[in-house]
């Protein structure tokens, strides 16, 4: 077992180090992850400047990019005479639920591993007094080690949170929804220029069977998430914009059957 880890948190977080460290005896665990913080980067993929690659110890490499590109690289060009079985995302600082799991570079790193038919696991920590990377790398490991006895449907994707104390138990779990009482603040700096901060307080709904809900708990959730974001519902449901829609014609064009 080949096992590539990632983050958005860098190289040098101690979410990433622990998790490395913890998962040694399910694999060969190899590091590749960005040189610095790419939070909130989503799926971001580097494509206007070339990406360079730097080994900082055996296993352990940094890519001047984002988690995505991390993975991407990794699988298509580090590891490409032996790809990796699995790749492991985090363990993030702070918790990925709900909508939130679009704008997390972590999530991001296991998307990235189905785009290449692999198998991919988010990890992120819940942030509060008394917290612990070395026990959430702990149940990383748990988790894992479990899921390692059956064998790994390559379209797997799992987005995992640990609640901040020890986990009463597992959940699994849809996405919450978080309402965002979100605000731009803005200042001037001293050139007299403005300049903007992106501020505001989440506010979860509390649904049964969510992320949310789950840690709030205690539990530890589990997300089972798909890259096909294709709304089927309102698909295959003639609502009023489908209706509208199909009818619209251009002069010009040839009509189906004419």
């Amino acid at each position: 077992m080949r096992i590539l880890v990632t983050n958005d948190d860098g190289i040098f977080s101690e979410g990433i180090t622990r998790l490395a460290e913890a998962i040694a005896d399910l694999g060969q665990v190899i590091v590749v992850a960005p040189d610095r913080e790419q939070s909130a980067t989503g799926r971001s993929l580097t494509l206007h400047r070339p990406l360079r690659i730097r080994q900082v110890k055996e296993h352990w490499f940094t890519v001047d990019g984002t988690p995505t590109d991390c993975v991407s690289l990794a699988v298509q060009g580090l590891l490409k005479e032996e790809p990796p079985d699995l790749v492991v995302s985090g363990i993030n600082f702070g918790v990925n639920m709900g909508d939130d799991v679009t704008y997390s570079g972590t999530v991001s790193g296991a998307f990235e591993a189905n785009q290449h038919d692999l198998p991919g696991i988010a990890f992120s920590q819940e942030i509060e007094e008394g917290f612990s990377f070395k026990r959430s790398a702990e149940i990383a490991h748990d988790v894992l080690a479990e899921l390692l006895l059956h064998p790994l449907p390559v379209d797997l994707l799992l987005n995992i949170n640990i609640p901040a104390k020890e986990p009463k138990g597992v959940r699994w779990t849809r996405l919450g929804k978080r309402v965002y009482e979100q605000s731009v603040v803005e200042k001037i700096d001293p050139r007299g220029r403005k300049y903007y901060w992106i501020a505001g307080t989440p506010r979860w709904e509390s649904l049964e069977g969510t992320d949310f809900m789950a840690l709030s708990t205690g539990h530890l959730s589990v997300t089972p998430l798909h890259l096909d974001l294709t709304d089927y519902r309102n698909l295959e449901e003639t609502a009023p914009a489908r209706t509208t829609l199909e009818g619209l014609q251009w002069p010009g064009a040839e009509v189906a059957g004419e």
